[in-house]
């Protein structure tokens, strides 16, 4: 046997997978009881509309083909629902809307068999409410001995390819199927994101950004651009992908206090200096617009390398100082077109960093 074929036999026996079918009725039992659950991470990205809720039912009904759904078993045996969250939670609301705390599903858009809209699921007859519960769903169980990496790398491809997650939303929820250090990680994310101070330095951020996790993101992008810059080859997602990775996979270690030191320290800093205007645009001394990500990069990281040395230096200094440097041709240079190169994000850092630096022999 050669060293590829090996390779592949070791990974197969890294993850270890069954497929059965399950009824709708079963799942709705499991999720009932907690044997199934959805965490409220997924639960919150439930974004199916009534009409497409409404046409999953009906091709039930029709038996038509329905996408596969896959779980992952806990440790304590436990399914966790990690692809399939559409269909799954479709069919609960209409047969048991109180499970998830939604209103009742009224049928809507069904176009194959209009007679079924403006129907609930007490008012079909029993015939086809029994037809629904028994109808089954293939299901794959990637069982508790299959290693946490695979567990991680399966769930990301699941959801790479769709449209339904965005990237941090991605990321959060590939981190759970690491274990304990995902969610350690996953949750330091989420703290940080909720500082107050940080909040207000990220004030400009769009809400629409907000929505699709962008705060939490631009934790992230604020750790990897201070500790993994050579990580960077262009795309910002790959870089942010690839930065967590292996954090999660133990590849980079992670110093959680100093972390968490560094970030408040620094963003305390900027919020008490810069406040709502940390990362726009300016012109003159008037903020302009909303949150810059390579701004944000050059004045976090450019401030955190030598927040220590500027301590004595007054806020109102720092403040011009930022605000001034942000209109030079050297720091413009460095942003705007072509800005997501690796030397022109370390260009910014330093413009930012020497600019400031230069305020404690003035």
């Amino acid at each position: 046997m050669n060293s590829l074929e090996e390779a592949i036999d070791r990974k197969i026996g890294e993850v270890r997978t069954e497929s059965l079918d399950l009824t709708f009725g079963e799942i709705v039992n499991l999720h009932s009881t907690g044997e199934l659950v959805i965490q409220p991470e997924y639960q919150r990205l439930f974004r199916w509309s009534d009409e497409q809720k409404s046409r999953l039912i009906e091709s039930i009904l029709l038996e038509l083909p329905i996408p596969q759904i896959f779980v992952i078993e806990r440790e304590n045996g436990v399914f966790e629902l990690i692809d399939g969250l559409q269909r799954i939670s479709s069919v609960i609301q209409f047969i048991n809307p109180m499970v998830l705390n939604l209103e009742p599903l009224v049928l809507q858009g069904c176009d194959l068999v209009h007679e079924l809209n403006g129907n609930l699921f007490e008012d079909l007859p029993l015939r086809l409410k029994l037809w629904i519960k028994r109808s089954s769903i293939n299901t794959v169980i990637v069982r508790r001995k299959s290693i946490y990496s695979i567990k991680y790398v399966l769930f990301k491809r699941l959801k790479t390819g769709g449209a339904i997650l965005e990237a941090q939303e991605i990321r959060n929820c590939s981190a759970r199927m690491v274990g304990d250090d995902g969610i350690r990680f996953y949750s330091f994310i989420q703290e940080k994101a909720s500082h107050p101070a940080f909040r207000n330095c990220i004030e400009t951020l769009a809400q629409v950004e907000k929505d699709k996790k962008g705060d939490e993101e631009l934790v992230l992008r604020f750790l990897a651009t201070k500790n993994a810059r050579e990580l960077f080859k262009g795309s910002v997602r790959d870089w942010l992908d690839n930065y967590m990775e292996k954090i999660l996979l133990n590849e980079i270690d992670f110093d959680y206090k100093k972390e968490d030191n560094d970030f408040n320290k620094l963003f305390q800093f900027l919020s008490n200096t810069l406040g709502e205007g940390s990362f726009v645009k300016y012109k003159g001394n008037d903020p302009k617009g909303g949150l810059a990500p390579a701004y944000y990069e050059a004045i976090t990281v450019g401030t955190i390398n030598v927040l220590d040395k500027i301590r004595d230096v007054s806020m109102e200094r720092v403040k011009q100082r930022i605000i001034d440097t942000l209109q030079t041709d050297e720091f413009r240079q460095n942003t705007g077109s072509g800005a997501n190169k690796r030397d022109k994000l370390e260009g910014r850092i330093k413009v930012i960093q020497d600019a400031l630096l230069a305020l404690t022999y003035e």
